[in-house]
This record gives C-alpha cells, sequence and structure tokens, in this order.
C-alpha cells in the first residue's frame, strides 16, 4: 500500500514563503506522476501543480492561479516531491494534498490519481 506524507505548512503572512514535503513510500516513486491540489472549505478540490514521472521528462504542469509563484519538483533519491511556494497571499489559503498516479494522460485531472496524503493546511494573513 502506497503511503504519502506531506509536511511544511503553516502560516505565514502575505507576501511570504513555504516549502511543501510530499514523502512517497514506494521505491518505484520515480514512476509516479505526481501532484499538488489544494481545498478550501465548502469549495470543490483543485488543481495547483504536477510533475511527470522521470521516465517520462518530469514536464511540471501549473495551474494559472499559481504560475510564477510556485514550483514542484522531485527528488527521487529521497522519494519526496516538493512544492515552493513564494509571494502567498489570502487566496491561497487551503488544505494542500499531494498525490501519485500510476499511470496518466492529463496530470491535472485528480480522477487519474490512486493515492493520497492526509493533507496539511497552509493559512496565509493578510
Amino acid at each position: 500500500q502506497e503511503q504519502l506524507v506531506e509536511s511544511g505548512g503553516g502560516l505565514v503572512q502575505a507576501g511570504g514563503s513555504l516549502r511543501l514535503s510530499c514523502a512517497h513510500s514506494a521505491r518505484t516513486f520515480r514512476r509516479f506522476i505526481m501532484g499538488w491540489f489544494r481545498q478550501t472549505p465548502g469549495q470543490e478540490r483543485e488543481f495547483a501543480a504536477a510533475i511527470g514521472s522521470s521516465w517520462s521528462g518530469a514536464k511540471t504542469y501549473y495551474a494559472d492561479s499559481v504560475k510564477g509563484r510556485f514550483t514542484i519538483s522531485r527528488d527521487n533519491a529521497k522519494d519526496t516531491m516538493y512544492l515552493q511556494m513564494n509571494s502567498l497571499n489570502p487566496e491561497d489559503t487551503a488544505v494542500y494534498y499531494c498525490a501519485a498516479a500510476q499511470y496518466g494522460s492529463t496530470p491535472t485531472n485528480q480522477r487519474e490519481y490512486d493515492y493520497w496524503g492526509q493533507g496539511t493546511q497552509v493559512t496565509v494573513s493578510s
């Protein structure tokens, strides 16, 4: 059973930065498509960023709302994915979930993801 564990959430002032981490238990981490999604109360979970498997060149994808401010990356030696979040604003406040997909053609589609972490809260104060 795959396990994903997020960390790095917290409270930050607008304009600040945070780095989220997602540790993956699989030995085949490099084969997985990895993504970050976020959800605020009363809203549907939405795509934030994704990175392709290392086999496919680790192409990155970003939602328009985070493009230019967030950077997704992966360290296969540590079986860990990261989300560097800069220039945070209150609209970024959400629970952030990491997810892993064994297969998929649309990394922005949460339905293609097989495994999910428990989520980490990010709160940006104005």
